[in-house]
């Protein structure tokens, strides 16, 4: 990972000081078309810890996570302001390529979307797009990814299976093994286990553990008992703002916010 740059003071929103930033937003907000979804979002994402971003429906906590790997760039009437930083790298300057951020902060979404290839194919396919050809460097690359991924026991015997064979549990592992055999520095989720059932889901959140020794999540949750189980920080969005921003155990047990204490109690949303 890049070395991270030093954090601004913490914002009115924020309870922490973050020592290790990987991704910094500033005054950053999003319109699709008239409507304005984010407003002015500033947040210090800590380095190799999970954050959950919880809020009701519709507060803009998917659209947060498109903007940080310039995924809102395909919708035309989308228009971004302010700054999103990974590492040294300005995600909106010019000169930036967006394929190259996208290897940085890599995308995991709701529903597992892996290719119509094979297991070993579906891994391999971002390493041939970097470049790497060399069937031994391929393999062993690809075996790394699947152990990450806690998957290697379960696939290593049938790698040239249809990935499309797994089932929606393996399949959204795979697609995280896909997603870190570049090596990000940031994984985004969106709501990566909400499709799963409870066995797979406590699977998918130990895996998360995981990871998160070797790469900074951020992670869109509508659960609040997951938000409170997997994630060391969380930040609650409401209406496309930033309401508050801190500690999990501390936001959830004592936040600072009236707003936050009725979404955590189920006042509303």
């Amino acid at each position: 990972m890049n070395a991270a740059f030093q954090s601004l003071p913490p914002s009115a929103a924020s309870s922490v000081v973050v020592e290790e930033t990987a991704l910094r937003t500033e005054a950053l907000s999003l319109w699709y078309g008239k409507r304005q979804a984010l407003s002015d979002i500033d947040l210090d994402v800590p380095a190799r810890r999970i954050t959950a971003l919880i809020g009701p429906s519709g507060c803009g906590k998917s659209s947060l996570l498109r903007c940080l790997n310039r995924l809102n760039d395909e919708i035309a009437e989308a228009r971004v302001a302010g700054r999103v930083r990974v590492g040294e790298i300005d995600a909106y300057a010019k000169d930036t390529l967006v394929h190259d951020l996208r290897r940085r902060v890599g995308m995991v979404f709701q529903k597992p979307n892996p290719f119509p290839l094979s297991i070993h194919d579906n891994v391999a396919y971002g390493l041939r797009l970097l470049g790497i050809k060399r069937r031994r460097e391929l393999d062993e690359r690809i075996e790394s990814a699947l152990k990450a991924a806690a998957l290697w026991d379960e696939v290593s015997s049938r790698l040239d299976d249809s990935a499309l064979e797994l089932s929606l549990g393996q399949q959204q592992r795979l697609v995280i093994a896909r997603a870190i055999a570049v090596e990000p520095e940031v994984l985004l989720l969106d709501e990566p286990a909400s499709a799963l059932d409870p066995a797979a889901t406590l699977r998918f959140e130990e895996l998360l553990h995981e990871l998160a020794q070797r790469y900074t999540l951020l992670l869109v949750t509508h659960n609040m008992q997951q938000a409170a189980r997997v994630s060391h920080y969380a930040a609650f969005l409401h209406e496309g703002r930033l309401v508050e921003f801190g500690d999990t155990d501390a936001l959830f047990t004592n936040p600072r916010v009236r707003q936050t204490e009725d979404f955590i109690t189920g006042r509303y949303g």
